[in-house]
């Protein structure tokens, strides 16, 4: 209800603000309330039973949707003419963006913090996140060709910077002396160990996709109403699932896995199926997602 209420306040007063924006605001509020025992009622105890949610499950809840929506709802053509470029813009100039954050945290920051930790925080910090610049440049009319160069950077990116985080994860952990969690990862183990994550994910995303596929061309009749169920429900629970199975059971990269799920399904499946019932679908429960996503992580800003 209150991503409908904002949503109606943007629309019908013009507000300056992109949709995404306001609500984390409006969750950051919320939190604040929550915790300080502000206008105790049914929805500040609400935000409270989320604030405490753990992060594992806020991200396996709310991510691969997101994800996935996001890259079904890309221009496939643009996306591999541009292949390349992307590749490019999200691992070695994602690697460059965190080399020099961290560069900025060892020389600059007065903590004294090791070269180990100072990567680990340019890991987090290097990865891009354009998701006001791309609704904008929606609005404006920007080039589809542009859009796709920045919304397939920003899949891509995400992928690559968990990939990074995992890797100097290690290194630091190893350095703290944590027992069990870190590993001593030189510069051939370091590389092994981001091709299995990249690649890894890559592959299990493709193979997810391909068998989606395959289901959704064997219940094709566009009139029945039990195989439009089919076609949503298996489309859902193959995003979450080649998430599942790359990340935990695999150890590789799940979000690259639910990317190029999405890309794959997108490629063939309009090819072999009619998905007139996913795509209805997507644009209600990625408005769902998101705005749940941005109210839940935002109310734990405080």
């Amino acid at each position: 209800m209150t991503g409908c209420f904002v949503y109606y306040m943007i629309s019908r007063l013009k507000v300056k603000m992109p949709y995404t924006a306001v609500m984390f605001i409006v969750g950051a509020i919320m939190g604040y309330c929550s915790k300080e025992g502000i206008g105790h009622n049914a929805v500040t105890e609400s935000t409270k039973m989320w604030i405490g949610i753990d992060g594992e499950v806020l991200l396996l809840a709310f991510l691969p949707g997101l994800l996935f929506l996001d890259s079904y709802e890309s221009n496939v053509y643009l996306f591999k003419q541009a292949i390349s470029q992307l590749l490019v813009f999200a691992f070695p100039m994602g690697l460059c963006g965190t080399i020099l954050t961290a560069l900025v945290a060892y020389f600059v920051l007065p903590y004294g913090w090791s070269s180990d930790l100072c990567m680990l925080l340019g890991s987090i910090l290097a990865a891009t996140d354009p998701v006001a610049v791309a609704a904008l440049l929606k609005e404006l009319g920007a080039p589809p060709r542009l859009r796709t160069h920045i919304a397939g950077e920003s899949l891509l990116n995400d992928g690559a910077a968990v990939v990074f985080f995992k890797i100097f994860s290690a290194r630091f952990f190893y350095e703290m002396g944590v027992e069990g969690v870190g590993e001593k990862v030189g510069w051939s183990r370091g590389v092994v160990l981001f091709l299995r994550l990249s690649l890894g994910g890559a592959v299990v995303g493709i193979l997810s996709g391909g068998l989606l596929v395959i289901m959704l061309f064997n219940f094709n009749r566009r009139l029945s109403r039990e195989e439009c169920i089919f076609q949503v429900c298996s489309t859902i629970a193959t995003a979450y699932l080649s998430y599942f199975f790359s990340e935990v059971l695999l150890n590789c990269s799940g979000i690259l896995a639910v990317v190029f799920c999405g890309l794959t399904t997108k490629s063939f499946g309009e090819t072999v199926s009619r998905l007139h019932c996913i795509n209805e679908l997507s644009p209600w429960l990625g408005q769902i997602l998101t705005t749940l996503s941005l109210y839940v992580s935002s109310s734990q800003a405080f």
